[in-house]
């Protein structure tokens, strides 16, 4: 159902005409503009306040985590498949995820579900480390390669199964969990510090 629901709605989006990017367009000016446009009227609009999480969504490149036939839309406040029956978040769900998990500069995050390696390239200027963990072999090497190429270093991505966390770099100060888990209360939570969130 929820794959059938993302295709639905991403062929409503195959429609939407966004000005300055086309087919074989979108220079960076137009997509800074466009996530500009994305920052202040979806997700500022929306309530988030942060001022930090909302710098980090106006300097973070999604279009550079979505596959190249969809990228006109990246800045659509939408989800967008990405391949294996996954999708990059909404960029709002993406925003409101990071406000409530309050990040502070010091801050070790777990992130179980590494997907398009999005939500870690929002986290990356607002803490000291990330580490996220992706089940999905291909979408876990995808990820790792787009945040080496555009020069995230406090982010790690390993690929794997997160219900135990990532015992190496225990304890996190902050846990981040855009994955359904198979259980509530899975190991990892155990082995991170009571502040996560």
């Amino acid at each position: 159902m929820t794959t059938r629901l993302a295709c639905l709605g991403f062929s409503l989006l195959a429609s939407v005409s966004l000005p300055g990017v086309g087919q074989g367009q979108g220079g960076q000016s137009d997509y800074a503009a466009l996530r500009e446009r994305l920052v202040t009227q979806e997700i500022e609009a929306a309530g988030v306040k942060n001022p930090r999480v909302l710098a980090s969504m106006r300097a973070t490149p999604r279009h550079e985590f979505i596959p190249g036939g969809f990228r006109q839309h990246a800045y659509v406040d939408a989800a967008i498949p990405i391949g294996h029956e996954q999708t990059i978040s909404p960029p709002l769900v993406v925003a409101y995820m990071t406000e409530q998990l309050d990040p502070q500069p010091t801050d070790r995050v777990l992130e179980i579900g590494a997907g398009s390696g999005y939500q870690a390239a929002v986290l990356s200027p607002l803490v000291a480390q990330v580490f996220t963990i992706e089940i999905v072999p291909e979408l876990g090497r995808r990820a790792e390669q787009t945040l080496e190429r555009l020069g995230y270093k406090n982010v790690t991505v390993r690929v794997g199964d997160g219900y135990r966390g990532w015992p190496e770099h225990a304890p996190s100060t902050r846990s981040s969990l855009p994955a359904r888990p198979r259980t509530c209360r899975s190991r990892w939570s155990i082995s991170s510090a009571k502040a996560d969130r």
